[in-house]
């Protein structure tokens, strides 16, 4: 999370949404980051909303500009399965590498959730405690340049994004079946993607 006082901007680093690229970035040029542990770093809104805004409300005079990039679900949870398939994880309980794509949804999609799916969901990132969108604006991960283009804006500065923290390539296949049952459990997800205003 990167906070620009004077700017009244708040980044939110959603995981694998190029967060990292976003802090690598913009870091020193912001009044407080919040980095480094993955716990702090990406912290989600409703977290934000109870402990860093009342905060924020004692030093800024109005609410910040809040913003996150949001990745297409499916597309997100495959950024997941790549990323905990590197080998520095085989044998661990995360571990992908044993899995195929469907195996590893199929894991996501039970109650008791094992550790190679133990990650949330996007939209329980940007949710208030009202259950509604709390982000002033969400951009589509796939559209980064919209979103750089609004930060160059609000920051009056220029710059551009490096690669990091990239999850292997694969190519992934889900079955209709599964997609249906993700599509279904996780709607929230789904509808808050599709409703990004282009």
């Amino acid at each position: 999370m990167l906070i620009f006082l004077k700017e009244k901007l708040v980044f939110f680093s959603m995981p694998k949404t190029a967060s990292t690229a976003v802090e690598i970035t913009l870091g020193n040029l912001c009044e407080m980051r919040l980095s480094k542990n993955p716990r702090i770093k990406h912290t989600p809104y409703r977290k934000y909303q109870r402990f860093i805004l009342p905060f924020l409300n004692t030093v800024m005079d109005s609410e910040p500009h809040t913003i996150a990039a949001f990745r297409e679900p499916v597309d997100w949870l495959g950024s997941w399965y790549r990323y905990r398939a590197r080998d520095e994880l085989v044998g661990k309980p995360n571990s992908t590498q044993h899995l195929s794509f469907n195996q590893f949804i199929e894991g996501y999609l039970q109650d008791d959730i094992p550790e190679f799916a133990k990650f949330g969901s996007q939209a329980k990132f940007v949710l208030n405690k009202e259950g509604d969108v709390g982000m002033t604006n969400l951009f589509r991960y796939e559209q980064m340049d919209i979103m750089t283009d609004f930060m160059k804006k609000r920051l009056k500065k220029q710059f551009t994004l490096p690669q990091s923290n990239v999850s292997p390539k694969m190519e992934l296949e889900l079955s209709p079946k599964l997609l249906q049952e993700l599509q279904t459990s996780y709607s929230d997800d789904f509808d808050i993607y599709e409703n990004i205003k282009l």
